[in-house]
């Protein structure tokens, strides 16, 4: 299985890659998934020479390819304008409506101050609904208290990332669980079905 990263900030560093990239990690190396991250500062410039997804160059199909068959999106943005960056709508924009039906979606946001704490719910939760996304119950948010040097220093933060993943392992397809248990050296559990 594919796990994906979208970074949503445009400038770097950027404590938003920050966060996803963690997320990211913590899931590759928990449920033994292929994980690999876009990040928009380099997609942009790329996504926004079309304007419609059948305008795409090569590059830009490629990008639009690798989220809609990811199996996993973990997706961030710092908060611009109380939402999500344009160039993370634009992306969106691209994807086919029926692509992420679904597709489990990890929401993640960095802003200035905890006031901003709710754009994961108000802006990106009804995106992902939108597209018949199953958005997990918890979203990882992070101000700038909790990085130093655009590394995560919060323990909060990262408990938040640990949660999120947990509830990942709960909804993947259990041959996945059964194959990340053998990676970690653990035997998988067998659960009895009852008639």
């Amino acid at each position: 299985m594919k796990i994906l990263g979208l970074v949503g900030n445009v400038k770097r560093p950027s404590r938003t890659a920050s966060l996803v990239e963690a997320t990211v990690s913590a899931a590759t190396s928990k449920l033994g998934l292929d994980g690999r991250t876009i990040e928009l500062v380099d997609a942009a410039p790329i996504l926004f020479k079309a304007l419609r997804s059948d305008q795409l160059d090569a590059e830009g199909r490629a990008i639009i390819d690798a989220v809609e068959e990811a199996d996993v999106l973990v997706v961030g943005s710092p908060v611009y304008r109380a939402s999500y960056t344009g160039a993370l709508k634009h992306l969106f924009d691209l994807v086919d409506y029926r692509a992420l039906t679904g597709k489990r979606v990890i929401l993640a946001a960095t802003g200035g101050t905890p006031l901003h704490g709710l754009m994961t719910e108000h802006q990106l939760r009804p995106l992902f609904g939108f597209f018949n996304a199953l958005t997990l119950a918890t979203s990882i948010y992070a101000t700038e208290t909790d990085f130093a040097d655009y590394e995560i220093t919060s323990p909060v933060v990262r408990e938040r990332i640990e949660r999120a993943v947990s509830e990942l392992a709960q909804v993947l397809p259990a041959s996945n669980q059964t194959a990340a248990a053998r990676a970690h050296g653990n035997r998988p559990t067998l659960v009895a079905a009852s008639a």
